[in-house]
């Protein structure tokens, strides 16, 4: 079991939409695996995705929400596990949806637990919970709730699984959750300086290194407690910079320039402490990898829950709008999509 948290501590990267074409394609070239993707970002866009996109998908969000009596949803779990929070729930597959029940593009081995607003409202409750008195190792046991689900999970599951979690930006408790059930990292970005800044943010918070002045705050915080209590923190895999400008199929000048400084800001740290790295023998730059900036075919893909191994060059309608799919550039996305997946 291995599992990929989707994360940067920066909005607008696109991770969400990484994170569903990624999970649909190796769903795709793993058949014979169970593949299901969490998602703890309560805008729930990954979840609109994969259940068919803009209209289809949002409905099916909705019905999967709806139910009073059981929201099918990360947001159900965690509500679920307030009532009875530092004993592992035993019947967790329930809240798994069968993504192709809703959206037969998907493969048929992606199971699903449906993002949820729900969750920003009980983060403050989780936090409480987490900082209670008794029992001593109460926080652990709180921080540790996804990768409860996680095992329940697999214990329904015939075969080999993998999980992919899509994160919010914000370092909440429920993004906490993510990262401490999570074995590696993948961190989207776009060649831009703040980007390097979440970077730096998320160095300094799950591993306390970097800046001198941001790791100072951070080891009071989530590395401390973490490393405290035992719990592993995931390795960075692969950095994704996304929307990269090509020029004759590689990085144009000017994004080589913007990503240079990201790049270097990694190696950095790599160079001090390898150990945070899932490939510590491997130069930082090698873990790097481009996705062209294709934004007629994330559109379609996303807003008709389509993925990418689905997606057929030729001219679309989207709400009404003439959307062109070009055979080289949607070939180039696919390549950079397929070297992912193969890292993974």
């Amino acid at each position: 079991m291995s599992t990929y948290a989707f994360w940067n501590n920066k909005g607008g990267v696109g991770k969400s939409f990484l994170c569903f074409i990624a999970a649909c394609e190796y769903s795709y070239k793993n058949p014979d695996s169970d593949v299901y993707v969490i998602d703890l970002c309560p805008q729930a866009n990954v979840s609109e995705m994969i259940l068919g996109g803009q209209d289809r998908g949002g409905l099916a969000l909705r019905e999967q929400l709806g139910n009073p009596g059981f929201r099918k949803s990360v947001g159900g779990y965690i509500e679920q596990r307030l009532n009875s929070p530092f004993q592992p729930s035993k019947d967790a597959y329930k809240y798994v949806v069968n993504a192709h029940d809703h959206n037969s593009k998907v493969p048929k081995n992606l199971g699903l637990i449906c993002g949820d607003n729900l969750v920003e409202v009980l983060g403050e409750a989780v936090r409480q919970t987490s900082q209670l008195s008794v029992p001593f190792d109460a926080w652990k046991k709180v921080i540790l709730w996804i990768e409860d689900l996680k095992n329940e999970i697999e214990e329904n599951s015939l075969g080999d699984t993998a999980f992919f979690i899509d994160c919010n930006p914000s370092f909440a408790v429920y993004t906490q959750l993510a990262i401490a059930a999570s074995d590696y990292l993948v961190v989207p970005f776009t060649a831009d300086e703040s980007s390097r800044r979440g970077m730096e943010n998320i160095i300094a918070l799950l591993y306390g290194q970097g800046d001198d002045y941001l790791a100072n705050f951070s080891r009071l915080s989530f590395f401390k407690k973490a490393k405290e209590e035992g719990i592993g923190l995931p390795k960075l895999h692969t950095f994704i910079s996304n929307k990269s400008i090509l020029f004759d199929g590689k990085p144009s000048k000017a994004s080589k320039a913007a990503t240079s400084s990201i790049i270097k800001t990694v190696e950095g740290v790599r160079s001090k402490h390898r150990s945070i790295f899932a490939y510590p023998g491997i130069a930082a730059r090698e873990r790097f990898i481009d996705f062209p900036d294709y934004h007629a075919a994330a559109i379609v893909s996303s807003l008709t829950g389509t993925p990418m191994h689905k997606l057929k060059a030729g001219p679309k309608l989207i709400n009404g709008h003439r959307i062109q799919i070009n055979p080289s550039p949607l070939q180039k996305y696919n390549s950079a999509l397929s070297k992912l997946v193969e890292e993974l």
